[in-house]
């Protein structure tokens, strides 16, 4: 799509301010670039300032037409030590999206919009937001302008998230009380109140149904969000046809203007235009060195172990872990953020680091998908969120799978158990489990079996988001047919 200065479209996109809501919307970003739009990109000022801190002061310059701006998050400072090296309390943010992002967010389109008057950019003509997020829903309203949403999550958690309201009207949640969550009845109880869900279980739904308080603020926050979807010009999911059909079905019985258009690793890696490479979504400093050590070691030798921008653990489950991969004697590269263990620092024991030292780099953080796509690595030990999912998929990795909160749970389910491309280790993780699941993975029937699968699916990705592919296809519709739409109501 040609576009002169004048008549650019320009879209503005809202991520919720967490590491892997803003990854999939960034991308998303890039795509809508290297298709002739004007891009403003909003973070909050507490991500602005970890992006400054990570990335160095130019970061945020952005390009002429791919512009970055902030708005206020309304939440008090944290403490001087933490701040700009952990992620916000995510009941407090959704919290602050119900009371204080609306006015910012119109006061910024209001600036956009009286820069454009002035000839500097152009007038703003949509909005892409994250869809766990119902204020940029109220300001589309309000401009006239189109509004798409973008699932962060898979199309099957997604789901689950718009049928939270059936699981409450029907009885299933909350729970009648807290030993429920122990009990067995997690496992044992399947889910049949949610049409395209097949023998999942009450512990395969994301984590924030699996309470027993009447009053608990994040399942009422997502019911409320959910009811404002359907009112939006489209839903886009960075996922494929060939991975998830059967909840696509599902939700098309639901919702209209539904549109896969991803993988998103796929997609980006055909682009013909590298000028957008120098800009980065990370909020952590990327180490250069993994990418280096990995030169050193042999096809497909190495796991890859990072457990995301969230999912924390107990000293002693560090502990399993640890011990796990060092006894199974492969080498790895495992990422372990400063917050990773609960109440406390990372501490791992001289023994440990004498042990695997000539077979390990541990680092802060990496650039995920160039570690991925590295030859040298075989396996990847993850929490199962949904951008390493995707991630892995278009590497054509075969996975171990710890989720942790979220949608992570179902998303192993998928995994494990539909697509046959990954292992789950049990959350009570043991040494001797890592370490058996480990060698499975890398050498073992049926990591051999997880591959090939994989790479099939890879295959798929990469055809399905070329010219001419399914996804390819649709993103042209969504920018044809909704973006570039003129609304009836200006």
């Amino acid at each position: 799509m040609n576009c002169t200065a004048e008549t650019k479209p320009h879209a503005v996109l809202v991520p919720f301010p967490l590491q892997g809501h803003i990854n999939p919307l960034f991308k998303l970003a890039k795509l809508l670039h290297l298709r002739g739009f004007h891009i403003t990109f909003v973070h909050t000022d507490y991500n602005h300032k970890r992006y400054l801190k990570s990335r160095g002061p130019n970061a945020l310059q952005g390009l002429p037409d791919f512009r970055f701006e902030t708005i206020p998050d309304g939440l008090p400072p944290l403490d001087d030590d933490a701040d700009g090296d952990v992620s916000q309390h995510i009941p407090s943010l959704c919290d602050s999206f119900r009371k204080n992002f609306l006015q910012p967010f119109r006061d910024l389109l209001a600036r956009l919009n009286h820069s454009a008057t002035a000839g500097l950019i152009p007038p703003v003509t949509c909005i892409v937001s994250d869809c766990f997020m119902s204020f940029p829903i109220q300001a589309a309203e309000e401009l006239a302008v189109p509004i798409i949403l973008l699932s962060p999550v898979s199309a099957g958690a997604f789901l689950c998230f718009m049928h939270f309201r059936t699981l409450v009207d029907t009885g299933t949640v909350p729970l009648k009380d807290e030993s429920y969550l122990t009990n067995g009845y997690l496992d044992t109880t399947l889910v049949e109140c949610i049409p395209g869900l097949q023998n999942f279980r009450m512990r395969d739904l994301p984590s924030f149904v699996k309470t027993a308080d009447p009053n608990d603020f994040m399942l009422e926050y997502f019911i409320e969000v959910a009811g404002r979807v359907p009112t939006v010009s489209a839903i886009v999911f960075n996922t494929f046809d060939e991975l998830e059909r059967d909840a696509m079905n599902a939700l098309s019985s639901m919702l209209p203007s539904l549109y896969t258009i991803g993988p998103f690793p796929s997609f980006l890696d055909q682009s013909p235009s590298n000028h957008l490479a120098s800009l980065g979504s990370n909020l952590w400093n990327e180490d250069p060195k993994c990418l280096e050590w990995l030169e050193s070691q042999e096809p497909r030798s190495v796991v890859y172990v990072n457990f995301g921008s969230i999912t924390v653990m107990s000293a002693e489950q560090l502990l399993e872990f640890a011990w796990g991969l060092a006894n199974s004697k492969k080498p790895f590269v495992w990422i372990i953020r400063p917050d990773l263990v609960i109440g406390g620092s990372v501490i791992l024991s001289s023994e440990f680091v004498n042990e695997t030292r000539d077979r390990s780099l541990i680092a802060g953080w990496c650039p995920q998908e160039q570690v991925l796509n590295h030859s040298s690595i075989g396996g990847f030990l993850t929490h199962c969120g949904w951008n390493s999912i995707t991630e892995s998929v278009c590497a054509g990795i075969p996975m171990l799978c710890w989720p942790f909160f979220a949608d992570q749970q179902t998303n192993c389910r998928y995994v494990c158990n539909e697509w046959e491309i990954g292992i789950e280790i049990d959350n009570n993780v043991k040494r001797e489990e890592v370490e058996k699941l480990v060698n499975e993975l890398m050498v073992g029937e049926k990591g051999k079996k997880m591959r090939e699968k994989t790479t099939e699916l890879k295959k798929k990705a990469e055809e399905f988001t070329r010219p001419g592919g399914h996804s390819y296809i649709n993103l042209d519709t969504v920018i044809k047919e909704v973006l570039l739409k003129q609304t009836s109501l200006g």
